[in-house]
């Protein structure tokens, strides 16, 4: 096996085997989700008929870390399919402060991701859900059968959906877990027409393809740059990518490159003075031409100023040229992919240029972290009992 010009006996020296394997594995991991969905549409299909018939609903997409980032791309697609209350509130959130987001009064569907089910935020959030809310389900996503969430007790009704097998990362920083389980949610959101979805999955393979193979020579180059800040935007659902995004290069550069993300919008009102000459900006463009309009906007002002060291941009189609250093495209032809599939390939650019960055820099991608302040589940968080009379 080769990746990216090196062997595997080359990588597994530089502990790098388990993070490159698990990036280019991707597309194979996505339509073995989408295997495992179809599959499974019956008995996902009775639970949520059930659930959504529980008016008026409240749905919360939650998660802690990277899983956390998956709401914030889902937040949309939720909305528009189901129409009920959408949240998406990180695990971290609901566990300090249950009391802000749970609501007795209304039946709540808790949707949690989690790559091991053992992060103790996610699994307390479960049971702070039964505790505080008067009636609430549980789906539950995750990537490990034998985790403490898949096989929590709970009187509440509830369905466990596990990836297949090969979508639990081994590696520090999740990559395919993290687009496998955001694939899941996705699908299962839009599961009344998932045979129709076929073709989107065809389009996003080659999409990955390209990336993974025509730009890994480019990503390289990009990660050899003398850069010490990076800024990734996004808008809509690609504002999940940029966060997972950020927080993906910081992660695999044990912090030595202090990222940021942002709305390209957003970015406009203070955030932008964090660009100076030694930082990296990436702007993943939206395929929608209205939002795009917006986007381009802002990539012509910050080129004016001259002022970042290098910027590079991620979009389906060039149908507008932003005079940037390094673009992304990701086809020839017309747009052919739904803007809601579009953050589940969206983010490999930041795991391969935060791999090749983290190389560059001499640590090892599958357990960067030379002090240990991270690993690949939290350690170190004690659940207080909560009482709503405190």
């Amino acid at each position: 096996m080769n990746i990216w010009g090196y062997s595997e006996e080359a990588l597994a020296k530089r502990g790098a085997l388990h993070t490159a394997t698990e990036i280019c594995k991707q597309p194979l991991v996505w339509q073995s989700v989408y295997n495992s969905i179809v599959a499974s549409r019956d008995q996902i299909r009775s639970f949520m008929d059930h659930v959504l018939s529980h008016e008026p609903l409240q749905i919360i997409l939650t998660g802690a870390g990277s899983s956390a980032f998956i709401g914030l791309s889902l937040h949309g697609t939720f909305a528009r399919n189901f129409g009920n209350c959408i949240s998406s509130i990180a695990t971290t959130d609901l566990v300090t402060h249950p009391q802000n987001y749970f609501s007795a009064g209304r039946p709540v569907l808790l949707i949690s991701f989690s790559r091991s089910g053992d992060s103790p935020e996610s699994v307390a959030a479960v049971s702070l859900a039964d505790q505080v809310c008067s009636k609430v389900f549980h789906l539950i996503i995750t990537c490990d059968a034998t985790g403490k969430l898949a096989n929590l007790a709970t009187l509440s009704e509830k369905y466990v959906f596990v990836l297949p097998p090969e979508a639990n990362d081994q590696s520090l920083a999740m990559t395919s877990s993290y687009s496998g389980m955001l694939l899941a949610g996705l699908l299962i959101a839009r599961l009344s027409e998932i045979d129709l979805l076929s073709g989107q999955m065809g389009i996003l393979n080659t999409y990955a393809i390209k990336l993974l193979d025509h730009y890994a020579n480019d990503l390289r180059q990009m990660a050899d740059l003398d850069f010490r800040r990076a800024v990734f935007l996004g808008s809509g659902p690609l504002y999940g990518t940029a966060t997972e995004s950020h927080l993906k290069l910081q992660e695999l550069t044990d912090g030595k490159i202090i990222c940021k993300n942002d709305t390209f919008l957003g970015f406009r009102h203070g955030p932008r003075a964090v660009i100076n000459p030694k930082t990296l900006l990436f702007y993943l463009f939206s395929n929608q031409a209205y939002v795009a309009h917006y986007e381009h906007d802002l990539a012509d002002s910050i080129k004016m100023n001259g002022k970042a060291l290098y910027e590079a941009g991620l979009m389906e189609t060039r149908n507008r040229q932003p005079h940037l250093d390094k673009e992304f495209v990701l086809t020839d032809n017309d747009s052919q992919l739904e803007e809601d599939f579009m953050p589940v390939c969206c983010i490999i650019p930041a795991q391969m240029l935060g791999f090749f960055k983290s190389l560059e820099l001499g640590l090892t991608p599958d357990s960067p972290s030379l002090s240990g302040a991270i690993s690949r589940v939290v350690k170190g968080v004690v659940i207080y009992p909560f009482s709503q009379k405190a």
